[in-house]
């Protein structure tokens, strides 16, 4: 996929680059696959503020994408792959041979017209999904179960893929893209190839306005305000007054481990957060 410069003919158009959009073959997505979708603006159901600097963006439809894979030895031709703003990967739209139709994240290097399967028993080939046991080792993969059935949570942005580097009994380890090795039951679905999109991570907003559209607005930081308004407030000059930097309603945001303590760490065999 191709990234569009712009002249620096005004100054927020000077370090802008976004997709040029040449890997969509359509632009008007499926009906029957759209859900509506609201903006909570930040607040929750009492309609408090509980996440600051969001609000507005442009409106958004809800593509429902399938990442169970559940229909399982039915062929499926790519008929588009789409744009979703929900999602930094593409979407590829399949037609199955029953008639029925579906999203899925689209793969890098997938074909319009190429025919894909989900099955026990399939080929391995990108956009075909199979149990992990299935592959062999230094597959690339994406669209990871982490528990058999429940559908991909893992592995899903644009341009990530994980790496089977071992199969031990009901067990396989897989190399995340943030560098840690955890395992996964065999028995668990997953996608081969790596996810598309993969220069997303290149794109610069360069203006205020590209985070609006988003839905992202501008945030002022706790020094700089009154003690009323944040505990980090007030004081001669910047100061954090004395204190650990802390949420408005002083729960510490920097170093605080938030992870409960009852969740297991069996699946680590790596930990990214302690690499050096």
């Amino acid at each position: 996929m191709a990234m569009k410069k712009y002249r620096p003919v005004t100054p927020s158009l000077r370090f802008r680059i976004v997709p040029a959009f040449d890997d969509l073959t359509s632009r008007v997505p499926e009906k029957s696959l759209l859900e509506t979708q609201h903006s909570t603006g930040g607040r929750n159901n009492k309609g408090r503020v509980t996440t600051w600097a969001r609000g507005g963006g442009h409106k958004q439809f809800y593509r429902i994408v399938d990442f169970k894979r559940g229909k399982r030895d039915i062929p499926a031709r790519v008929a588009s792959i789409e744009y979703d703003p929900n999602r930094s990967a593409r979407i590829a739209l399949l037609h199955y041979a029953d008639g029925e139709k579906r999203y899925i994240v689209a793969p890098a290097d997938l074909a319009v017209n190429s025919t894909i399967v989900a099955g026990p028993e399939v080929d391995i080939r990108v956009g075909n999904a199979m149990p992990l046991s299935r592959m062999p080792l230094g597959t690339n993969v994406h669209n990871v179960e982490i528990r058999p059935g429940k559908g991909a949570q893992m592995v899903r942005s644009a341009g990530s893929m994980a790496q089977i580097v071992a199969k031990e009994g009901e067990k396989a380890t897989l190399r995340m893209p943030s560098g840690e090795v955890r395992t996964v039951p065999i028995i668990c679905y997953a996608v081969v190839g790596q996810v598309s999109n993969i220069e997303h991570k290149n794109i610069v907003l360069g203006k205020a306005g590209a985070s609006r559209w988003r839905g992202r607005r501008g945030a002022s930081r706790g020094v700089v305000m009154n003690p009323v308004d944040h505990p980090m407030g007030g004081g001669e000059g910047r100061t954090s007054g004395g204190r650990h930097p802390c949420t408005p309603w002083g729960i510490k945001t920097k170093g605080l481990k938030t992870r409960k303590k009852k969740k297991s760490l069996a699946h680590l065999v790596e930990d990214r957060r302690k690499k050096k």
